[in-house]
C-alpha cells in the first residue's frame, strides 16, 4: 500500500497539551480535510503505564503502575508532512517517548 497520500495521526498526551499540539499542527498545513483547517479530533482516555528503570517519566514513579488522563488527538495529515508534523509534536509534547501511531488512509480511493 505505497499509494496512501494521506495518514491519520494519532496521538497519546496529557490533555493540557492537546490543544496546543492542535494548533501547532495546524500551522504546518495537517488537520485539512476540504475546504476545513484545523479538523481534529479529542478523544478522553485513561492511560496506564509503568516507567522502567533508568527512564525519565513525566509523570509517575519508576516501576510503579501509573493511570492518566489523557487524549487521544486524531488528524488528518498528507502524507509528505507527516515528518514535519512528528517533529512539531515532539517539540510539544512532554513525554519522554510520546505515542504517535501513524495509519496510512485509503480515503482518496473512494473520492
Amino acid at each position: 500500500m505505497n499509494n496512501f497520500t494521506d495518514v491519520k495521526l494519532e496521538i497519546f498526551t496529557p490533555q493540557d497539551y492537546a490543544l496546543n499540539i492542535a494548533d501547532a499542527l495546524s500551522e504546518i498545513g495537517v488537520g485539512v480535510i476540504g475546504k476545513h483547517d484545523h479538523c481534529v479530533a479529542l478523544i478522553p482516555v485513561r492511560g496506564f503505564f509503568r516507567p522502567l528503570p533508568g527512564s525519565n517519566p513525566f509523570d509517575g514513579e519508576e516501576g510503579k503502575l501509573s493511570e492518566v488522563a489523557e487524549y487521544k488527538l486524531e488528524v488528518n495529515c498528507r502524507r509528505e508532512l507527516v515528518e514535519e508534523a512528528v517533529g512539531v509534536i515532539k517539540s510539544i509534547h512532554p513525554y519522554e517517548e510520546p505515542l504517535i501511531n501513524i495509519i496510512p488512509l485509503a480515503n482518496h480511493l473512494f473520492r
